[in-house]
């Protein structure tokens, strides 16, 4: 599971208890593009180890995330002195141990919904991405200029309307809401100077961010490969363009252009089933199938697209859009594939992504998505499938020879 470091609710006993033994974590104290010091990283590893000895044994497992400057991503003369950064934290990451590292390349904000409390049919709580609320803070709140043309005309007229009946707290929490940093981040923004933000992106289209992009992975990727560790990409979320800033990590074409930039096997996926299954374009079984030998992590969630095919919101692990058994049943085969070979790293690590907050934990203050209990009841789920499906193509390939001499 994803732990957030010592303010997070959910402790890393309850991580324990949940029948984890990787933890999901990330230096969030440190400013982005600093060099992550190895006597950090260690100091994280004891916190996280230190009741290994009455306890079941935890271990940090995965760096989520380990993240890009935005000079980076703008393609600025500075990201070369980032990007060196970002290589030595790749060698003092290594030198600790830890071989799996995931990353994200999504300008400005690293993921958008504009409802944090949706209730399900159950009472529970999911997140929730609707267009036109965006809209109505894109258009009537922050006032973009240029936004006009990102929007149907009957969406902006909806919107405005919209905007007039709203009353101050609601304008308020669509704003909070909208501009929420990533879960763990000292990062927050404002809507004051967020447009500025915005305005360094306006030269910067999907072609120069994809060029930047690939740049970046071309320095840091080999070095990865050097090390023994794993970089990966998480895909955007969501998989389209918002507030003008492009979004390049969004389709099967995106993943492929990216991975042939760099060949090497450290350039690989942090494969999101919720972040790739909001686009019905996606062949999440498929993609899983062909980049199987280059995911290197695995976020298990689903998602569930509305009328509006741009409104989604969290659904239950199981449900939702994603055909969850075609994918874990792709990733299995992957694992037994790499336990066949002989591959030094034969398991993908994987995290139930985002849960519903539900039962004890509704009262509670918790990351948006990272409450325990919804969490809990994900991860048993999809542990059940994969032993399922484990078994069932075990016996199948065990099978296989004898079925075989038969004929």
């Amino acid at each position: 599971m994803r732990w957030f470091g010592p303010n997070d609710p959910v402790s890393l006993f309850d991580i324990r208890q949940a029948g984890c033994a990787g933890v999901v974590t990330a230096l969030h104290q440190l400013p982005v593009g600093a060099v992550w010091p190895v006597a950090d990283i260690r100091a994280r590893q004891q916190l996280i180890e230190a009741a290994n000895a009455t306890h079941s044994p935890l271990h940090w497992a995965v760096v989520e995330s380990l993240p890009v400057h935005e000079d980076i991503k703008k393609g600025r003369p500075s990201r070369e002195q980032y990007i060196a950064n970002y290589q030595q934290s790749l060698r003092n990451l290594a030198a600790c141990g830890l071989r799996t590292v995931c990353y994200n390349f999504m300008p400005v904000l690293d993921w958008s919904r504009t409802d944090l409390r949706y209730e399900m049919p159950d009472g529970s709580r999911a997140l929730r991405f609707v267009w036109q609320d965006f809209a109505v803070f894109d258009l009537c709140i922050l006032k973009r200029p240029g936004a006009e043309a990102d929007y149907e005309p009957a969406v902006a007229e909806v919107a405005r309307r919209q905007f007039a009946a709203m009353s101050a707290e609601a304008v308020a929490q669509l704003t909070n809401t909208t501009l929420l940093g990533l879960p763990g981040s000292e990062e927050a923004f404002e809507l004051k100077g967020f447009q500025s933000l915005l305005d360094e992106y306006q030269t910067i289209g999907a072609a120069a961010l994809t060029a930047n992009l690939h740049y970046f992975i071309r320095q840091v990727a080999p070095v990865a490969e050097e090390v023994g560790i794993g970089l990966c990409i998480h895909p955007d979320d969501p998989p389209f363009p918002l507030l003008g800033l492009p979004r390049v990590v969004s389709t099967e074409a995106d993943l492929a252009s990216l991975l042939a930039a760099c060949e090497v096997h450290a350039n690989g996926l942090t494969f999101c089933t919720g972040s790739l299954g909001v686009r019905p374009d996606n062949d999440l079984a498929g993609m899983a199938g062909r980049f199987s030998s280059r995911i290197h992590f695995v976020h298990l969630r689903s998602t569930r697209r509305e009328a509006n095919p741009r409104n989604f919101h969290e659904a239950d692990h199981l449900a939702g859009d994603v055909d969850m058994y075609a994918v874990v049943q792709a990733l299995v085969r992957e694992e037994l594939r790499r336990e066949a070979a002989g591959e030094e790293k034969t398991a993908l690590p994987m995290r139930p992504d985002h849960g519903h907050q539900l039962l004890d934990d509704l009262p509670k203050k918790t990351y948006p998505g990272y409450s325990a209990i919804g969490r809990l009841r994900g991860l048993a789920e999809l542990r059940g499938l994969e032993y399922g499906l484990r078994r069932t193509l075990t016996a199948a390939e065990e099978a296989a020879p004898a079925a075989a001499a038969a004929r």
